[in-house]
């Protein structure tokens, strides 16, 4: 279990992962020494495996998003995992409960990009079939 301060400074470092340990002191109300500690044991324990970077600007903008749910056939699970995990356009995979087995997150430059990395993804061995939902809008992100 974690401590309703580490949920706080977890909210705080996904919404700035690249905010100083004095802005995450000041946020929280406690010192510096304090925050350092509570970062280097959540990393420790493996709460906090890592930090990334979040497009933004005109960049992320130009971004067309699809989720896409997969249907797999069982056997060639591990295979298509693999495959799509060397597809550079998925940016996450998921294994979900329900008529689909995955839902991928992909991410491209363009409609025709995205049209291309779809058909690359239906034409995988061991996938059944898949359902695409293009995003239009990203109202938030945590």
């Amino acid at each position: 279990m974690i401590s309703s301060r580490d949920q706080k400074l977890l909210m705080l470092l996904r919404q700035n992962a690249r905010a100083s340990v004095t802005e995450l002191a000041k946020a929280m109300h406690v010192s510096r020494s304090t925050v350092q500690n509570r970062i280097a044991r959540l990393e420790a324990s493996g709460v906090i495996r890592g930090y990334s970077v979040q497009l933004g600007g005109e960049f992320s903008a130009s971004q067309v998003e699809a989720h896409v749910s997969i249907k797999v056939f069982q056997k060639l699970t591990g295979r298509t995992n693999a495959a799509l995990e060397q597809i550079s356009q998925v940016s996450q995979l998921f294994s979900v409960s329900g008529e689909y087995d995955l839902i991928a997150i992909v991410q491209a430059q363009s409609l025709e990009e995205l049209s291309a990395v779809l058909d690359d993804i239906g034409n995988l061995e061991g996938v059944e079939r898949t359902n695409s939902a293009v995003v239009l809008e990203t109202r938030f992100r945590r």
